[in-house]
């Protein structure tokens, strides 16, 4: 079972302003690679694994934001460590019909 939560909200500077939304395509895209479990949302994309592991992938993820011309990256993370292990339904399961 995982032992972390993370949620990421990744914010490239694009060079001349443009639409950071292929960015951040390019961004889940990584996580998709990872092949962790995760859940993109409006604002934040939600990953869950182990924390050691997660910590790696947003590194990739800022990374591949530089190689596609950002001239840097903010990333909005939340961290839910839980060494007993956590999933995301265990926090969401309630609010699922």
């Amino acid at each position: 079972m995982a032992n972390a939560l993370v949620s990421i909200q990744i914010i490239p500077k694009t060079k001349n302003g443009e639409d950071v939304i292929p960015y951040v395509d390019e961004a889940i895209r990584v996580i998709d690679e990872s092949g962790v479990k995760y859940e993109v949302h409006p604002l934040e994309t939600t990953m869950e694994g182990e924390l050691e592991h997660l910590l790696k992938i947003i590194a990739e993820m800022n990374e591949k934001m530089i190689e596609k011309g950002s001239r840097n990256v903010i990333s909005q993370v939340k961290i839910l460590y839980q060494p007993s292990g956590i999933e995301m339904n265990d926090l969401t399961e309630k609010y699922r019909s």
